[in-house]
C-alpha cells in the first residue's frame, strides 16, 4: 500500500486559521467532520505515513477520496459549525452517541389554563416545566403521589378536564380523589394556580422553609383544637419530607451542577450524567458510544456536550468533567450562548465533587460492562459473531469452541498463564485452566510452553496421563481426592477447540504456531489479538485481519481476551500473596496477625525490605528483637 494519498492537498494550501474540515468518499458522502484551531496542523496528522496512523484512522483516510475545509473567525464558530454539520450529515466515522433508554420526566404544564402534573418521555411540551430525568418511571409516579398530598393539583388529561368543566361534574379521577383541579369544584382557578406555583417552587428548590411553615401551622391548629386542619398539615409535612428523602443529598444546598463520567475502551464508551440541583441528585442519564475512530477523551467530551445540550436542554452554571477538553474556553462560550449566561467547565480533583465523580464513574464502568456482556450474550448476536469470525479467518466451520491464552507475571517473577473456554459464544468456566510456569525467557516462550503442555492432551499417540498437568480453574487437579472427578476433568481437557486465540501480535502467534506444529495436532485455527489496535493476526500473515469496529465478532473476541487476562491476573495475585506470606512466615515469632500488620503498615514486601530495623520496630506489636530478626532475614 502506497503511503501517498492522491487527494492530499499541498501543505501551503491549507490555512493556519480556525475552521471545520470534511472528508468525503467517491460518492460525495461526508465520512467525517472535525474542527481545528489550526487547520494545517490538524490535517497534517491525517496525512502522516499510513503505517504510522491508527488502523481506524487509516481506514477512514483511505476510504475518503477528498478533503475540504471551511475557515471561520474563532474556535467558538468552528465548534458551532461542526455541531451543525454533524447533526445534518450524520458522518459514519464521527462519534455516535446512543441513549440507552428514553427517560421519564415529571412535567407541569404551566401554559394550560389549569396546569396539570404528568409523567412524560416527550421533551418540548410548550410552556411546560420539567423535572428529572428520573432513572425509572415508578420513581416519577411515586414523587407525584407524594407531592399531591402536599399540593393537590390537576392530573387528568385535557379531554377529561374539558368535559368536566362543560358538564360541571368532576372527572373520574376527581371522583375517586386522584385529581384536584378546578373541575373538582374544590378550588378556584386562582387558588389552583397558586398551589401549582408552590408545587413548582418546591420541586425546583426543595426549600425546607415551606416544611417549617406547614409544621408551625400544624402546631397552631392543634393548639386551637382544629384537629382536622392539623391532620392535613401533618400529612403534607410527611409527604414533603418523603420527597426530600427520595433525593439523596450529595452536595451543599446551593450547588446546581451537571456531572459527567466516562468509561471507555478501544471500541466503545459509556457516559453517565448526574443532574444535581440544590445539592441533590435529581436525575441520572446514560449514553453508549460506538467509537468509529480512535478519539481522545477531549474529543469525546466535545461530542458529549452536543448530545447533552441539544434542543431545549440548557446547561447549568457549572459542569463537572473527568478532565478539561483542549478547547475548554471555546466550549464554555458555546454553552454560554445556549444558556444565556456564563457556564463554567471544571475538572474535579478533590473534595465532594470528586467523590461524586467516582460514583458516576463506577456507574459508567458497570454500564459499559453490561453493554458488552449483552452484545456477547444475545443469541442472534452470538450466531452472527461466530459466522463473521469464520469468514474473517477463512475457517471451514464456525468456531463453536474457542480457547484463549494469556500470560501474567510481576517483573519476570510468579509467571502464570490462563486458558479460558467459550462454547457457542458463551464462557464455560468449569473448563477454565491455570498454568504455573517455573522459568521463562519472555512472553513468547511462556506461550510456547503452555500450548505445548495443553496440546499434549490432543496428541493422537499420547494419553492424558503422559501430558503435563495444568492447574485447574475453580479447583486444582492435584487437590482432587475423587479419582472419577479427576478423570472427568482430564476428559474435558481433551476436547479439541476449533480456534486457539493468544493475547498478542505476530511474535506470540509465531510461538503458538511452533507449539502447534510440534504437537502434530491438526484441524485447529490459530490467531492472536493485539491490544493497541485490536488487530487479529494469523500465522505467516504480513497484514492483520481488521474486523469492523462495531461488529459483534470483534466484541466477542475482545470479551474472550479480557476474560483470559482477568483470569491470569487473578491467579498471579494469589500466587504473589502466597509468596509474600511464605517469605514472612519463615521468621520465628511472626504469625499471620503480625504479617498482616506489617503489610498494612509498609504496603508491600518491597518497602519492608528497604526499611531499617528501627522503622520495623516502630510497627505496633513488633519489638526491637523481632525487628532485628525480620531485618536480618529479608536482607539475608
Amino acid at each position: 500500500m502506497s503511503d501517498a494519498l492522491s487527494y492530499r492537498p499541498k501543505t501551503g494550501e491549507i490555512p493556519t486559521t480556525p475552521g471545520v474540515y470534511r472528508f468525503r468518499d467517491a460518492t460525495g458522502r461526508i465520512l467525517y467532520v472535525g474542527k481545528a484551531k489550526n487547520l494545517r496542523a490538524r490535517l497534517s496528522n491525517y496525512f502522516a505515513p499510513l503505517h504510522s496512523l491508527h488502523e481506524r484512522t487509516r481506514r477512514m483516510v483511505t476510504t475518503a477520496t477528498g478533503v475540504e475545509w471551511t475557515v471561520v473567525g474563532t474556535e467558538v464558530e468552528a465548534l458551532q459549525l461542526e455541531w451543525m454539520w454533524i447533526n445534518e450529515f450524520d458522518p459514519p466515522f464521527n462519534v455516535q452517541f446512543k441513549d440507552d433508554k428514553s427517560y421519564p420526566y415529571l412535567a407541569v404544564t404551566l401554559a394550560d389554563e389549569a396546569p396539570r402534573a404528568l409523567v412524560t418521555r416527550t421533551e418540548g411540551i410548550k410552556g411546560a416545566r420539567y423535572f428529572g430525568p428520573y432513572p425509572k418511571v415508578w420513581a416519577v409516579h411515586e414523587t407525584i403521589e407524594l407531592m399531591l398530598k402536599a399540593f393537590p393539583i390537576r392530573t387528568c388529561n385535557n379531554a377529561n378536564y374539558k368535559r368536566a368543566m362543560q358538564s360541571g361534574k368532576p372527572c373520574f379521577a376527581g371522583q375517586i380523589g386522584r385529581c384536584f383541579g378546578p373541575c373538582s369544584g374544590l378550588v378556584s382557578m386562582e387558588e389552583h394556580r397558586r398551589i401549582v406555583n408552590d408545587f413548582v417552587s418546591f420541586m425546583r428548590s426543595h426549600d425546607k422553609k415551606l416544611i417549617n411553615e406547614l409544621t408551625q401551622e400544624m402546631k397552631d391548629a392543634a393548639a386551637a383544637q382544629q384537629y382536622e386542619i392539623a391532620g392535613k398539615r401533618r400529612d403534607q409535612v410527611r409527604a414533603l419530607n418523603a420527597v426530600l428523602e427520595k433525593s439523596a443529598v450529595v452536595l451543599r444546598d446551593n450547588v446546581d451542577i451537571d456531572l459527567f463520567a466516562i468509561e471507555q475502551d478501544e471500541l466503545a464508551a459509556a457516559v453517565q450524567l448526574f443532574i444535581v440541583r440544590g445539592g441533590r441528585i435529581r436525575g441520572v442519564r446514560g449514553w453508549m458510544v460506538d467509537k468509529e475512530l480512535d478519539v481522545t477523551t477531549s474529543e469525546l467530551i466535545d461530542s458529549m456536550m452536543r448530545t447533552a445540550y441539544n434542543a431545549d436542554a440548557l446547561p447549568p452554571r457549572e459542569i463537572v468533567l473527568p478532565e478539561l477538553p483542549d478547547d475548554a474556553e471555546a466550549l464554555e462560550s458555546w454553552l454560554a450562548e445556549r444558556a444565556g449566561r456564563k457556564v463554567r467547565l471544571v475538572a474535579a480533583q478533590r473534595g465532594e465533587k470528586a467523590a461524586l465523580l467516582i460514583t458516576a464513574g463506577n456507574n459508567a464502568k458497570q454500564a459499559l460492562m453490561l453493554y458488552k456482556t449483552r452484545r456477547s450474550s444475545d443469541f442472534v448476536a452470538r450466531s452472527k459473531a461466530l459466522e463473521d469470525i469464520q469468514d474473517a479467518l477463512e475457517m471451514p466451520a464456525a468456531p463453536l469452541r474457542m480457547e484463549c491464552y494469556d500470560v501474567s507475571h510481576l517483573s519476570g517473577t510468579n509467571i502464570v498463564a490462563s486458558m479460558v473456554v467459550f462454547e457457542d459464544g458463551l464462557p464455560r468456566k468449569d473448563e477454565y485452566r491455570r498454568f504455573n510456569i517455573p522459568e521463562s525467557t519472555d512472553d513468547t516462550d511462556s506461550i510456547y510452553q503452555i500450548l505445548t503442555r495443553r496440546l499434549a492432551y490432543l496428541k493422537p499417540d499420547s494419553s492424558p496421563a503422559d501430558a503435563a498437568q495444568p492447574t485447574a480453574g475453580p479447583a486444582a487437579d492435584s487437590g482432587a481426592s475423587d479419582a472419577a472427578e479427576l478423570e472427568q476433568k482430564r476428559a474435558k481437557f481433551t476436547y479439541q477447540p476449533n480456534l486457539l486465540i493468544v493475547d498478542g501480535g505476530q511474535p506470540q502467534v509465531a510461538a503458538a504456531k511452533r507449539a502447534l506444529a510440534e504437537s502434530g495436532v491438526t484441524g485447529i485455527q490459530l490467531c492472536g489479538i493485539a491490544k493497541r489496535l485490536e488487530e487479529i493476526w494469523l500465522p505467516d500473515s504480513e497484514y492483520p485481519v481488521i474486523l469492523p469496529r462495531n461488529s459483534d465478532a470483534l466484541f466477542l473476541i475482545q470479551r474472550i481476551r479480557d476474560e483470559a487476562h482477568r483470569f491470569a491476573i487473578t491467579h498471579q495475585r494469589i500466587r504473589r500473596k502466597k509468596d509474600i506470606s511464605s517469605i514472612l512466615g519463615e521468621i520465628a515469632g511472626l504469625g499471620p496477625a503480625r504479617v498482616k500488620v506489617l503489610l498494612q503498615h509498609f504496603g508491600s514486601v518491597a518497602r519492608l525490605k528497604v526499611a531499617s530495623a528501627a522503622e520495623i520496630a516502630d510497627v505496633r506489636g513488633i519489638g526491637p528483637v523481632l525487628a532485628e530478626s525480620i531485618y536480618a532475614h529479608l536482607r539475608g
